[in-house]
């Protein structure tokens, strides 16, 4: 590709890293593995670029990011030892300024929260992290995921469903299914 190409990507696509790793960190549910869906997913956007037809990027990454987490949860891949997303340890930001009973609690109810998202099917997982998260709108989650809007708005409400139910520990509907 062209030296025009190659710096319309990095002023279009690069800056998303961090949403594409986002993605990919909870798809994954491994630190390692989502770094590599990550690179992988960039690589096929950078090849793929050319494709590209201009409008909003985001979900476009997204999708290829998604379908890369989908593959290598299918391909076979080295057996090597968990290594947890840990927000405290990983995550931005300085929480000097606020006091410690404050970022303690804080601290509990995203730990908590971590854990009810991971006890979601993947696709209820993938719905709520996409909108509250990622912040994209019904229409662009259907582009990224390839259902109809109104199977993202069914994924949407059951997953917030369990996740209220989950973190008012109650349990949840019977018609929601826990992955363990």
């Amino acid at each position: 590709m062209s030296d025009s190409a190659l710096e319309s990507f990095e002023r279009i696509v690069v800056p998303l890293l961090d949403d594409a790793y986002t993605l990919a960190r909870h798809l994954m549910r491994d630190e390692h593995d989502a770094q590599d869906v990550v690179q992988e997913a960039y690589l096929r956007a950078w090849r793929h670029y050319g494709g590209f037809h201009g409008g909003d990027p985001r979900p476009w990454l997204l999708a290829i990011v998604r379908n890369c987490g989908y593959t290598w949860r299918r391909g076979t891949r080295t057996q090597r030892e968990s290594v947890p997303y840990v927000e405290d340890e990983h995550g931005g930001g300085d929480d000097s300024h606020r006091a410690t009973d404050a970022a303690a609690i804080e601290s509990s109810a995203r730990s908590q929260l971590r854990d009810a998202l991971d006890q979601l099917l993947p696709e209820h997982r993938e719905a709520i992290v996409l909108r509250e998260i990622e912040g994209l709108s019904y229409k662009e989650i259907a582009s990224v995921t390839g259902t109809p809007i109104g199977t993202v708005m069914s994924r949407l409400s059951r997953a917030r469903e369990k996740l209220r139910a989950m973190m008012l520990g109650q349990s949840p509907p019977a018609k929601l299914k826990v992955v363990k």
